[in-house]
C-alpha cells in the first residue's frame, strides 16, 4: 500500500510546532538519494521524529539514503546533549579520548593528542542523581572508524578521529544512561 503524500503530520517540539508529510521528506529532508527512499523508510523517519519530538528542520534528525542501500536514520549529537542537560536526573558527564602511549593505555579528557600519540578509542562518563557510580562507556576507534568505496577513510575520520569517537562515546553512554530519553536515536559517527 502506497504512502499518501499528501498526509501531513504535526507535533510539538521543544522549539514549536513541526508539520511533516512524506513529500516534504522526500523533497526537502533526505540526504543523498532522495528517489530511492521507500514509503517504510519516509514513515518510519516520520514516525521517529513524532515520537521522539524531533525538528528535522534543525538537523536535529537526518534521513540519509545512497543508491539502493537501506536509508540510515540519524540525530545530532547537539539534540543528545541538550536533552541530557534538561533532563534533572543527569548531573553532567565527562568524555574524552583513549590513547595508547609509552606509558600503556591512557584515558584523556577532550580530544586533545601530539601527533606522535596513538589514538585507539574513545570514552564517556554520566552521572545520574539516582545512581552513587556514574556510567562509564570505552569505545574502540577500529570498530567506528568508516571508509569510503574506495578503501579510503571518510574524511571526518581521517582529519578529526579523536572528535569523532568522543562523540561515539559520549552518544553511547547518554542512550544507555537515559534510555527512555533516547530511545531509538543513534548518531551518524554510530552508523555504517
Amino acid at each position: 500500500m502506497a504512502v499518501d503524500s499528501r498526509t501531513l503530520v504535526k507535533y510539538e517540539t521543544e522549539q514549536g510546532e513541526v508539520t511533516l508529510s512524506p513529500q516534504i521528506i522526500r523533497r526537502y529532508l533526505v540526504s543523498g538519494d532522495a528517489d530511492k527512499v521507500t514509503d517504510q523508510e519516509v514513515m518510519m523517519f516520520l514516525a521517529l521524529c513524532k515520537y521522539q519530538r524531533l525538528n528535522p528542520f534543525l538537523r536535529e534528525a537526518y534521513l540519509i539514503k545512497f543508491g539502493n542501500n537501506p536509508a540510515t536514520i540519524v540525530t545530532g549529537k547537539e539534540t543528545f546533549t541538550k536533552r541530557a542537560a534538561n533532563n534533572q536526573i543527569c548531573k553532567g558527564w565527562e568524555a574524552g579520548i583513549i590513547l595508547q602511549t609509552e606509558k600503556g593505555i591512557e584515558q584523556r579528557m577532550g580530544t586533545f593528542m601530539t601527533p606522535d600519540e596513538k589514538l585507539v578509542g574513545g570514552w564517556a562518563r554520566i552521572h545520574r542523581e539516582d545512581w552513587t557510580v556514574p556510567l562509564e562507556i570505552t569505545v574502540s576507534l577500529s570498530e567506528y572508524q568508516r571508509y569510503t568505496k574506495q578503501g579510503e577513510l571518510m574524511r571526518n575520520w581521517k582529519e578529526m578521529p579523536a572528535t569523532m569517537i568522543r562523540k561515539v562515546a559520549l552518544v553511547q553512554a547518554l542512550r544507555e544512561a537515559m534510555p527512555q530519553e533516547f530511545e531509538g536515536m543513534y548518531s551518524p559517527e554510530e552508523m555504517p
